[in-house]
């Protein structure tokens, strides 16, 4: 049944690839045999390195999703130093936190920008010659908060309703043209963007007592998901949201 995961000779984009649920995502894609491009905002010759231990082809773009005017010269960069791309994974993010009556639009704006704004861009950008071959993966990156409202991260919350909900949307158009669209939804993960949740004593052990698994997640728990929504074995499989949440949606 392995084939059915098998990624060989297939061309990966990871946006926010060089750190955390990013990283994890890329190596997981190379390790099934991927060549992967991962994007970052600064370029990250150290995760090449790793990439290319699972005897792939690895490069690493220093590039601000937010900039949406660029993503077609981004495409074309890409394009050029690894090829035709197969699989999109729209992984990178940013978070804001304040009091929602307080939550300054500067932040408010800028979150949208990164999470969704740009999200639907690239999906667009890099769909486009992915509809043209009758073939591609996106795969985009949601949230527990795509169901849910959270504290003090509104913003936060909103775009990533907003992935989730756009994903439908474009599995709705695109499934009969080769491109299945899906998301996974991460839970609660030991990663810098959670610093300040797992630094607090009282709402860590809050997080932790509701999480039916009993921990945090890692970048590691990602990787089955994404290659497989990444692979053949997911052709049937359209405008699905995966949480990867060690079931407290479930709770």
């Amino acid at each position: 049944m392995n084939h059915l995961f098998d990624l060989t000779g297939k061309n990966a984009v990871v946006t926010g690839g060089s750190r955390g649920l990013g990283k994890d995502i890329a190596l997981g894609l190379a390790e099934a045999g991927a060549n992967v491009a991962i994007i970052s905002r600064t370029e990250s010759p150290e995760t090449v390195k790793e990439l290319e231990s699972f005897g792939v082809k690895a490069v690493s773009i220093a590039f601000d999703i937010s900039d949406l005017a660029l993503h077609k010269e981004l495409l074309s960069i890409i394009e050029e130093k690894l090829g035709k791309i197969d699989i999109l994974v729209n992984n990178a993010g940013v978070q804001k936190r304040h009091p929602a009556v307080e939550f300054p639009q500067e932040d408010w704006n800028y979150v949208m920008n990164v999470n969704a704004n740009a999200v639907f861009s690239l999906c667009q950008t890099f769909g486009k010659p992915m509809l043209e071959r009758g073939y591609g993966k996106i795969i985009n990156v949601a949230s527990l908060l795509s169901f849910q409202g959270g504290l003090t991260v509104p913003a936060y919350a909103a775009s990533k309703g907003a992935v989730m909900q756009f994903t439908k949307s474009l599995a709705n158009e695109w499934a009969s043209k080769g491109i299945n669209v899906n998301c996974v939804a991460p839970g609660y993960m030991a990663t810098d963007m959670n610093e300040a949740l797992i630094q607090d004593e009282v709402r860590s052990r809050q997080i932790m007592e509701r999480i039916p698994a009993g921990r945090w997640g890692t970048g590691k728990d990602m990787q089955g998901a994404v290659v497989f929504l990444a692979s053949g074995a997911s052709d049937y499989v359209h405008g699905f949201t995966m949480a990867i949440d060690g079931g407290w949606l479930g709770r």
